[in-house]
């Protein structure tokens, strides 16, 4: 295999992205994965398309930065990793859609993850309520140097943690309605 068949099997353009590349896998997995796809030859797409994705997922910068390192890469991926690959992905193949997609290897193309939109909704709130808190503690604490605490900063700290908290909340409803129309598909 050449990169630009791993490119062509899973349907995206050299140069694409980490997430491009997690978002194409996880169409042709579910396009592929023969719990799904009964036609003969998708047990072979499914496989490659796994393949494809681990070996993308796994030189992505080497693939970029230098011809030779990505040269190394590749050799030590045929030599190496490829049959591995490959197995896995048979393996896969034979478990059911449901029990692949709740598979680490699976969960791990995911662009929205659970986690770190909690961690972005935490750290949100911690910055809305240190500014809020912090503004208080000055006004009744003033520094002799300094009378008054900047309004300004306050607004803009403020401002900035609502906003990453709305961007949060938007991620969170998206992982929400994404989770259901996933759980009405396997039902």
């Amino acid at each position: 295999m050449t990169i630009s068949e791993y490119y062509r099997i899973l349907g995206i353009d050299s140069g694409a992205s980490i997430d491009q590349i997690k978002k194409a896998y996880r169409c042709k997995a579910r396009l592929y994965h023969p719990d799904i796809n009964k036609s003969p030859g998708a047990i072979e797409k499914f496989i490659l398309a796994t393949e494809a994705y681990e070996f993308l997922i796994s030189n992505h910068e080497k693939i970029y930065n230098n011809e030779t390192a990505f040269r190394e890469a590749m050799e030590e991926w045929q030599k190496y990793r490829q049959e591995k690959a490959r197995r896995r992905a048979n393996a896969y193949a034979r478990s059911s859609y449901a029990r692949f997609r709740k598979s680490k290897f699976y969960r791990a193309t995911r662009i929205l993850d659970l986690t770190s939109i909690v961690i972005s909704l935490v750290i949100s709130v911690i910055v809305i309520i240190y500014t809020i808190t912090g503004y208080i503690y000055r006004l009744r604490h003033p520094l002799p140097e300094i009378e008054n605490p900047s309004v300004m900063v306050f607004l803009m700290l403020l401002t900035l943690g609502v906003i990453f908290f709305a961007i949060s909340m938007v991620y969170m409803k998206s992982y929400i309605e994404n989770s259901k129309k996933n759980k009405k598909k396997t039902i």
